[in-house]
């Protein structure tokens, strides 16, 4: 796609299949992602881009910064997060769609909860969910795939408060609501589940959850749900392991995704 950009003659042409690949580069770096592969995730996400910029579509590219600092939020990197989210912004400026501050609002607090703070998370959660109530029942506005509502910042919600340790996030959310979507997602958010299990001091029931969501990520194939599944084993520290965990590290023992 690439290569037949370039080859465009026309100025127009020339733009309109640079926003074509970028969006197939950041469709390429969520399967990156989705199979653990980091590295490839950003190297794609960056031509996603970089893409974005020559076809000269400003929606488009704050998009897919705001997916980049969605990724580097999950992976962690609070600061890089939040700068990205940052830039999302200064590209769409003043005039920005009601979507792009509830969503951005959303990865904003994912980034401060990877960085461990509670209150700016706790805003950042707000004031998303404030934008998506306001938002219409609709098909999302391009180059948004999913729609954006408030069960969207509730799924947010519970994994930021994995994310922070805080049992009373997690668990207090719907979890029925939170069922919906691809399995694959199902599983992260039941992995998010276990984790506020865990910080409840439940760990028979959080292991029981983590277990369920490691056969979704080896049927799938999904580096993603296994790299989550062995952050909520890391997080727990015992001398003496109860069966249920025992079980849930030999299950881990031997994959290579």
């Amino acid at each position: 796609m690439q290569n037949v950009t370039r080859a465009a003659r026309d100025d127009g042409q020339r733009a309109r299949l640079a926003a074509v690949g970028s969006e197939a580069a950041s469709l390429v770096g969520w399967l990156s992602w989705d199979m653990g592969d980091h590295g490839s995730a950003r190297t794609w996400y960056g031509s996603a881009i970089r893409a974005a910029r020559s076809a000269a579509e400003p929606l488009l590219a704050a998009y897919q910064v705001g997916s980049l600092a969605q990724f580097e939020a999950h992976a962690g990197n609070a600061s890089q997060a939040l700068n990205l989210a940052g830039r999302a912004r200064k590209v769409l400026g003043a005039e920005r769609p009601a979507v792009a501050d509830a969503w951005l609002s959303s990865v904003e607090a994912l980034a401060h909860a990877a960085g461990g703070d509670q209150r700016s998370a706790d805003q950042a959660l707000t004031r998303s969910l404030a934008a998506a109530e306001t938002l219409p029942v609709a098909p999302p506005p391009w180059p948004w795939v999913f729609p954006f509502g408030p069960q969207k910042v509730a799924a947010v919600r519970v994994t930021c408060g994995a994310r922070l340790g805080l049992a009373d996030w997690v668990l207090s959310a719907d979890t029925e609501a939170l069922g919906g979507g691809h399995e694959k997602q199902r599983a992260l958010v039941v992995l998010d589940l276990a984790a506020g299990h865990l910080a409840a001091g439940r760990i028979e029931a959080a292991f029981a959850l983590a277990g369920r969501a490691v056969e979704t990520g080896l049927r799938y194939r999904s580096g993603r749900i296994l790299d989550r599944a062995r952050a909520v084993r890391r997080s727990l520290a015992l001398t003496s392991l109860p069966k249920v965990v025992r079980e849930f590290d030999e299950r881990l023992h031997d994959v290579y995704l």
